[in-house]
Protein backbone atom coordinates (compact mmCIF):
# COMPACT_ATOMS: atom_id res chain seq x y z
CA UNK A 1 0.00 0.00 0.00
CA UNK A 2 0.96 3.86 -0.67
CA UNK A 3 2.64 5.40 2.57
CA UNK A 4 2.31 8.79 1.24
CA UNK A 5 -0.62 11.44 0.07
CA UNK A 6 -0.42 11.26 -3.74
CA UNK A 7 -2.77 12.55 -6.43
CA UNK A 8 -5.33 10.28 -8.18
CA UNK A 9 -7.18 10.78 -11.55
CA UNK A 10 -10.54 8.12 -11.50
CA UNK A 11 -13.10 7.97 -14.80
CA UNK A 12 -16.65 6.67 -13.93
CA UNK A 13 -16.04 8.10 -10.53
CA UNK A 14 -19.82 8.91 -9.86
CA UNK A 15 -21.72 5.56 -9.62
CA UNK A 16 -19.88 2.03 -9.49
CA UNK A 17 -16.43 0.63 -9.20
CA UNK A 18 -15.53 4.46 -9.88
CA UNK A 19 -17.32 5.36 -6.77
CA UNK A 20 -15.86 2.56 -4.47
CA UNK A 21 -12.51 3.65 -5.90
CA UNK A 22 -12.81 6.97 -4.82
CA UNK A 23 -13.76 6.35 -1.45
CA UNK A 24 -10.95 4.03 -0.62
CA UNK A 25 -8.64 6.28 -2.04
CA UNK A 26 -10.23 9.24 -0.24
CA UNK A 27 -10.25 6.77 3.27
CA UNK A 28 -6.12 6.45 2.47
CA UNK A 29 -5.71 10.29 2.13
CA UNK A 30 -5.14 10.74 -1.26
CA UNK A 31 -6.45 13.92 -2.97
CA UNK A 32 -8.77 12.97 -5.93
CA UNK A 33 -9.97 14.19 -9.34
CA UNK A 34 -13.21 12.48 -10.57
CA UNK A 35 -14.18 12.67 -14.24
CA UNK A 36 -18.01 11.37 -14.85
CA UNK A 37 -20.80 13.12 -17.16
CA UNK A 38 -23.39 13.75 -14.12
CA UNK A 39 -22.19 16.81 -12.50
CA UNK A 40 -24.28 17.12 -9.44
CA UNK A 41 -22.83 13.30 -8.59
CA UNK A 42 -19.67 14.08 -8.84
CA UNK A 43 -20.07 17.07 -6.86
CA UNK A 44 -21.81 15.46 -3.86
CA UNK A 45 -19.09 12.78 -3.64
CA UNK A 46 -16.63 15.55 -3.90
CA UNK A 47 -18.38 17.24 -1.31
CA UNK A 48 -18.46 14.71 1.24
CA UNK A 49 -14.81 12.66 0.54
CA UNK A 50 -13.38 16.36 0.81
CA UNK A 51 -15.74 16.73 4.22
CA UNK A 52 -14.62 13.13 5.71
CA UNK A 53 -11.27 13.28 4.96
CA UNK A 54 -9.84 16.43 4.49
CA UNK A 55 -8.74 16.19 1.37
CA UNK A 56 -8.40 17.94 -2.12
CA UNK A 57 -11.20 16.63 -4.78
CA UNK A 58 -11.34 18.36 -8.48
CA UNK A 59 -14.45 17.74 -10.32
CA UNK A 60 -14.26 17.38 -13.95
CA UNK A 61 -17.70 16.62 -15.69
CA UNK A 62 -17.04 15.49 -19.20
CA UNK A 63 -18.39 13.20 -21.48
CA UNK A 64 -15.62 10.69 -22.34
CA UNK A 65 -17.06 10.12 -26.12
CA UNK A 66 -15.32 13.01 -27.26
CA UNK A 67 -12.21 12.81 -28.95
CA UNK A 68 -10.21 15.21 -27.31
CA UNK A 69 -11.47 14.35 -23.84
CA UNK A 70 -8.22 12.79 -22.43
CA UNK A 71 -6.57 16.12 -23.75
CA UNK A 72 -8.89 18.45 -21.37
CA UNK A 73 -8.68 16.13 -18.22
CA UNK A 74 -4.81 17.20 -18.88
CA UNK A 75 -5.38 20.49 -19.71
CA UNK A 76 -7.78 20.94 -16.06
CA UNK A 77 -5.09 18.82 -13.98
CA UNK A 78 -2.55 21.07 -15.37
CA UNK A 79 -4.28 23.99 -14.70
CA UNK A 80 -5.19 23.44 -11.30
CA UNK A 81 -1.75 22.20 -10.40
CA UNK A 82 -3.07 18.64 -9.66
CA UNK A 83 -0.22 15.49 -10.18
CA UNK A 84 -1.54 12.38 -11.49
CA UNK A 85 0.25 9.67 -9.21
CA UNK A 86 -2.60 7.48 -9.20
CA UNK A 87 -5.04 6.78 -12.49
CA UNK A 88 -7.90 4.32 -12.46
CA UNK A 89 -9.73 4.16 -16.00
CA UNK A 90 -12.80 2.72 -15.05
CA UNK A 91 -15.45 4.34 -17.42
CA UNK A 92 -17.02 2.27 -19.63
CA UNK A 93 -20.75 0.83 -21.15
CA UNK A 94 -21.41 -1.84 -23.69
CA UNK A 95 -23.64 -1.89 -26.70
CA UNK A 96 -27.09 -2.87 -25.88
CA UNK A 97 -27.63 -4.33 -29.02
CA UNK A 98 -25.40 -6.36 -31.54
CA UNK A 99 -22.77 -4.34 -33.88
CA UNK A 100 -24.58 -3.81 -37.43
CA UNK A 101 -27.92 -2.46 -34.97
CA UNK A 102 -26.11 0.18 -33.00
CA UNK A 103 -25.78 3.60 -34.69
CA UNK A 104 -22.08 4.24 -35.70
CA UNK A 105 -21.87 7.40 -33.74
CA UNK A 106 -22.76 5.43 -30.60
CA UNK A 107 -19.84 2.86 -31.63
CA UNK A 108 -17.32 5.65 -31.67
CA UNK A 109 -18.09 7.09 -28.73
CA UNK A 110 -17.41 3.33 -27.61
CA UNK A 111 -14.56 3.46 -28.69
CA UNK A 112 -13.29 6.67 -27.74
CA UNK A 113 -14.60 5.88 -24.12
CA UNK A 114 -12.39 2.86 -23.35
CA UNK A 115 -10.02 2.45 -26.23
CA UNK A 116 -8.81 5.42 -27.66
CA UNK A 117 -9.18 7.56 -24.23
CA UNK A 118 -8.31 4.62 -21.94
CA UNK A 119 -4.98 4.45 -23.68
CA UNK A 120 -4.36 8.27 -24.68
CA UNK A 121 -4.58 9.18 -20.15
CA UNK A 122 -2.03 5.89 -19.66
CA UNK A 123 0.30 8.03 -22.39
CA UNK A 124 -0.52 11.31 -21.20
CA UNK A 125 -0.05 10.49 -17.59
CA UNK A 126 2.18 7.33 -17.76
CA UNK A 127 5.23 9.85 -18.22
CA UNK A 128 5.16 11.56 -15.60
CA UNK A 129 4.77 8.81 -13.49
CA UNK A 130 7.86 7.50 -15.19
CA UNK A 131 9.69 10.45 -14.68
CA UNK A 132 8.67 10.67 -11.12
CA UNK A 133 9.89 7.24 -10.69
CA UNK A 134 6.54 6.00 -8.83
CA UNK A 135 2.60 5.40 -10.38
CA UNK A 136 -0.23 3.21 -9.76
CA UNK A 137 -2.52 2.52 -13.35
CA UNK A 138 -5.45 0.25 -13.14
CA UNK A 139 -7.86 0.07 -16.51
CA UNK A 140 -11.01 -2.09 -16.13
CA UNK A 141 -11.19 -4.76 -18.09
CA UNK A 142 -13.63 -7.42 -17.55
CA UNK A 143 -13.77 -11.67 -16.82
CA UNK A 144 -15.30 -11.50 -20.85
CA UNK A 145 -11.64 -10.47 -22.20
CA UNK A 146 -11.26 -14.26 -21.64
CA UNK A 147 -14.26 -15.90 -22.74
CA UNK A 148 -15.27 -16.63 -26.31
CA UNK A 149 -16.97 -13.66 -28.80
CA UNK A 150 -20.52 -12.97 -28.27
CA UNK A 151 -22.00 -12.57 -31.75
CA UNK A 152 -21.95 -9.48 -32.75
CA UNK A 153 -20.83 -7.58 -29.86
CA UNK A 154 -17.34 -5.53 -29.56
CA UNK A 155 -17.44 -5.80 -25.55
CA UNK A 156 -15.41 -8.57 -25.29
CA UNK A 157 -12.85 -7.43 -27.97
CA UNK A 158 -12.30 -4.18 -26.45
CA UNK A 159 -12.10 -5.62 -22.65
CA UNK A 160 -9.70 -7.82 -24.44
CA UNK A 161 -7.49 -5.21 -25.28
CA UNK A 162 -7.52 -3.58 -22.32
CA UNK A 163 -5.86 -6.18 -20.33
CA UNK A 164 -3.33 -6.71 -22.79
CA UNK A 165 -2.16 -3.62 -23.48
CA UNK A 166 -2.20 -3.08 -19.77
CA UNK A 167 0.31 -6.11 -19.87
CA UNK A 168 2.52 -4.39 -22.40
CA UNK A 169 2.84 -1.13 -20.45
CA UNK A 170 3.61 -2.80 -16.98
CA UNK A 171 6.53 -4.68 -18.60
CA UNK A 172 7.65 -1.44 -20.39
CA UNK A 173 6.80 0.89 -17.06
CA UNK A 174 7.36 -1.48 -14.07
CA UNK A 175 10.88 -0.73 -14.05
CA UNK A 176 10.61 2.28 -13.39
CA UNK A 177 8.45 2.27 -10.30
CA UNK A 178 4.87 2.14 -11.95
CA UNK A 179 2.65 -0.93 -11.72
CA UNK A 180 -0.27 -1.45 -14.38
CA UNK A 181 -2.96 -3.43 -13.94
CA UNK A 182 -5.82 -4.99 -15.78
CA UNK A 183 -8.69 -5.04 -13.31
CA UNK A 184 -11.02 -8.28 -14.79
CA UNK A 185 -14.28 -8.55 -12.26
CA UNK A 186 -16.91 -10.50 -13.53
CA UNK A 187 -20.62 -9.95 -12.01
CA UNK A 188 -20.61 -7.04 -9.67
CA UNK A 189 -23.54 -5.12 -7.92
CA UNK A 190 -23.21 -1.78 -9.99
CA UNK A 191 -25.55 1.06 -11.85
CA UNK A 192 -24.01 -0.94 -15.04
CA UNK A 193 -26.70 -2.98 -15.61
CA UNK A 194 -29.35 -0.21 -15.14
CA UNK A 195 -28.21 1.89 -17.67
CA UNK A 196 -27.50 -1.16 -20.05
CA UNK A 197 -31.13 -2.22 -19.41
CA UNK A 198 -30.06 -5.56 -18.69
CA UNK A 199 -31.03 -5.97 -14.75
CA UNK A 200 -33.59 -8.64 -15.01
CA UNK A 201 -31.27 -10.73 -16.41
CA UNK A 202 -29.01 -9.90 -14.51
CA UNK A 203 -30.75 -10.68 -11.65
CA UNK A 204 -31.28 -14.07 -12.87
CA UNK A 205 -27.93 -15.38 -12.34
CA UNK A 206 -27.08 -16.81 -9.40
CA UNK A 207 -25.66 -15.27 -6.29
CA UNK A 208 -22.48 -16.91 -6.42
CA UNK A 209 -21.49 -15.22 -9.56
CA UNK A 210 -21.91 -12.16 -7.91
CA UNK A 211 -19.21 -9.63 -6.19
CA UNK A 212 -19.84 -6.07 -4.59
CA UNK A 213 -18.05 -3.26 -5.97
CA UNK A 214 -15.93 -2.82 -2.19
CA UNK A 215 -14.75 -6.51 -2.92
CA UNK A 216 -13.69 -5.69 -6.53
CA UNK A 217 -12.20 -2.35 -5.85
CA UNK A 218 -10.29 -3.44 -2.73
CA UNK A 219 -8.63 -7.08 -4.94
CA UNK A 220 -7.50 -4.37 -7.59
CA UNK A 221 -6.17 -2.24 -5.40
CA UNK A 222 -4.05 -4.18 -3.05
CA UNK A 223 -2.59 -6.01 -6.71
CA UNK A 224 -1.40 -2.53 -8.86
CA UNK A 225 0.24 -1.86 -5.07
CA UNK A 226 1.93 -5.63 -5.33
CA UNK A 227 3.04 -5.21 -8.78
CA UNK A 228 0.39 -7.86 -10.10
CA UNK A 229 -0.42 -7.08 -13.86
CA UNK A 230 -3.64 -8.75 -14.22
CA UNK A 231 -5.87 -9.01 -11.26
CA UNK A 232 -9.17 -11.06 -11.38
CA UNK A 233 -11.01 -10.97 -8.07
CA UNK A 234 -13.06 -13.85 -6.58
CA UNK A 235 -12.85 -18.08 -6.60
CA UNK A 236 -15.52 -18.32 -8.97
CA UNK A 237 -13.92 -15.85 -11.54
CA UNK A 238 -10.60 -17.21 -11.55
CA UNK A 239 -11.83 -20.53 -12.22
CA UNK A 240 -13.54 -19.23 -15.02
CA UNK A 241 -11.06 -17.21 -16.51
CA UNK A 242 -8.61 -20.17 -16.04
CA UNK A 243 -11.26 -22.81 -17.71
CA UNK A 244 -12.29 -20.20 -21.01
CA UNK A 245 -8.38 -18.82 -21.66
CA UNK A 246 -7.13 -22.09 -22.00
CA UNK A 247 -9.91 -23.48 -24.40
CA UNK A 248 -8.88 -24.41 -28.10
CA UNK A 249 -9.36 -21.18 -30.45
CA UNK A 250 -11.83 -23.67 -32.42
CA UNK A 251 -13.42 -24.79 -29.68
CA UNK A 252 -13.95 -21.01 -28.39
CA UNK A 253 -15.13 -20.25 -31.90
CA UNK A 254 -17.76 -23.01 -32.02
CA UNK A 255 -19.09 -21.56 -28.75
CA UNK A 256 -19.40 -18.40 -30.01
CA UNK A 257 -21.39 -19.94 -33.21
CA UNK A 258 -24.00 -21.90 -30.44
CA UNK A 259 -24.44 -18.89 -28.90
CA UNK A 260 -25.57 -17.01 -32.12
CA UNK A 261 -27.96 -20.00 -32.97
CA UNK A 262 -29.37 -19.52 -29.31
CA UNK A 263 -30.14 -16.29 -29.47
Amino acid sequence: MTTSKRGALITGASAGLGEAFARLLAAEGHDLMLVARRADRLQALADELSGKHGIRVLVCPLDLGQPQAAAMIEAQASAHQFTVDILINNAGLAEPVSFLNYPVEDVRAMLEVMVTGLTELCHRFGRGMVTRGWGRIINVSSLAAFAPNSPGMLYTGIKSYVLNMSQALDLQMKPAGVHVTALCPGFTWTEFHDTQGTRDWANRLPRILWQDADTVVKAGWQAVCAGESICVPGVVNKAVSSFTKHLPERLRYLVSMRARMVN
